[in-house]
């Protein structure tokens, strides 16, 4: 098929620590040497209409030396990007298979909030990060959720970097510009803007060591991301983070988490910063994550709208768990789940995404069907 295949981003290795890598300096190279070529085209024709003034050429242009960027408007992606950067940290990190790198970005209480999959190889090895300015310091994991795929740094020592604004990734609507900031191929620094092209995009992100996959309930964009940009925010037109960069679309046998990657396709997914921000509180308060849970199997083979609740047991527990939170609201094996509040529900994935979106103790309305009657329950979400 053509279909999309779902890649976390991956994390990077940076080609040096002191810049690009030779294969990307010769790609700059060959570009500078056309720009250049372009442009001595361009003098060689003005100086040939100025020959007969026998004197020099002047391109015109401003006469100041200062070398000063000039602060921009606040709400331009420039002044967005001015202020957002400095909050905005490249994380190496030592695993077994090498050096690895990503992107995170200052939170309060100087923690760094990043990808799981950033740092979930680093073992017992060295997680080092680099600040805009090119300072470093070492960092250890405060904690890490494979579902969500939010983990939580603490660096080792003193930084004043403020914290960056955390929006609302509630309001936010389809068509609203943001930007994305990060370390694509180990380039820190590099800011991309687009808009919010979709929400509510079930992306499977991996399980710990590899396993099952979880399911986001993610925003997609058009920004460009890339290998290197795991982790790092996506910011409103205000500069507020609106989203965590995690994972990418791409087109033909790419597995999740497979060793082949390609770059932006313009299909890039974030983690809503309500769901990070919760997760990442929790990791900070109690070191652990405690997942929503519904209590039901949906089948992953039915494919006519919405989600149905299996009719057989799954690995020696019933479709409908006993005493959990379906159960007690009424739920049935062979019930198709069409709304999870407002939101309809396409799949058994839409489903999976949209619970793991919410809190345990979220109170939601089910909507479903059974044998051709709709109906509504209210529940209380469990706790894996």
């Amino acid at each position: 098929g053509t279909g999309p295949n779902w890649a976390p981003v991956p994390a990077m290795p940076p080609s040096s620590r002191g810049g690009p890598g030779l294969g990307l300096l010769a790609v700059v190279a060959l570009i500078v040497a056309l720009v250049a070529g372009a442009l001595g085209a361009g003098i060689g024709v003005i100086a040939t209409n100025n020959d007969d003034n026998g004197g020099s050429v002047s391109l015109g242009g401003s006469n100041s030396s200062d070398g000063k960027v000039q602060s921009r408007p606040p709400d331009s992606v420039a002044g967005v990007a001015q202020r957002v950067l400095p909050s905005v940290v490249m994380i190496r990190v030592q695993s077994a298979q090498g050096e690895v790198g990503g992107t995170g970005f200052i939170v309060n209480g100087g923690y760094v909030i990043t990808n799981n999959h950033v740092v979930a190889g680093a073992g017992g090895g060295q997680i080092q990060i680099v600040f805009n300015d090119k300072k470093t310091l070492p960092a250890t994991v405060k904690g890490a959720d494979s579902g969500s795929d939010v983990a939580v740094l603490k660096p080792s020592g003193q930084h004043s970097l403020p914290p960056l604004p955390i929006g609302d990734s509630s309001k936010i609507a389809v068509g609203d510009p943001v930007i994305a900031i990060g370390s694509p191929l180990g380039l820190q620094g590099s800011v991309t803007t687009g808009i919010v092209s979709s929400l509510n995009r079930a992306v499977p992100t991996r399980g710990e060591g590899g396993g099952d996959a979880s399911y986001l309930n993610a925003i997609q964009t058009d920004a460009a991301i890339n290998p290197g940009n795991s982790g790092g925010p996506l910011v409103d037109a205000k500069g507020r983070v609106i989203g965590i960069n995690t994972a990418i679309a791409t087109l033909g046998g790419q597995s999740l988490g497979g060793e082949q990657q390609s770059g932006s396709i313009g299909l890039g997914f974030a983690i809503p910063i309500n769901q990070g921000k919760r997760v990442a509180e929790e990791i900070i308060r109690t070191g652990s994550v405690r997942q929503a849970k519904l209590g039901v199997f949906p089948d992953p083979r039915y494919q006519d709208g919405g989600a149905k609740i299996m009719t057989e047991q799954v690995n020696g527990q019933d479709p409908v768990i006993k005493g959990g939170p379906a159960d007690k609201a009424g739920l049935k094996p062979g019930d198709v789940i069409t709304k999870i509040d407002d939101k309809p529900i396409e799949d058994a994935t839409d489903l999976i995404a949209q619970i793991r979106s919410r809190a345990p103790g979220d109170r939601i309305a089910v909507t479903y069907e059974r044998d051709g009657r709709e109906s509504t329950v209210q529940l209380t979400l469990g706790a894996d």
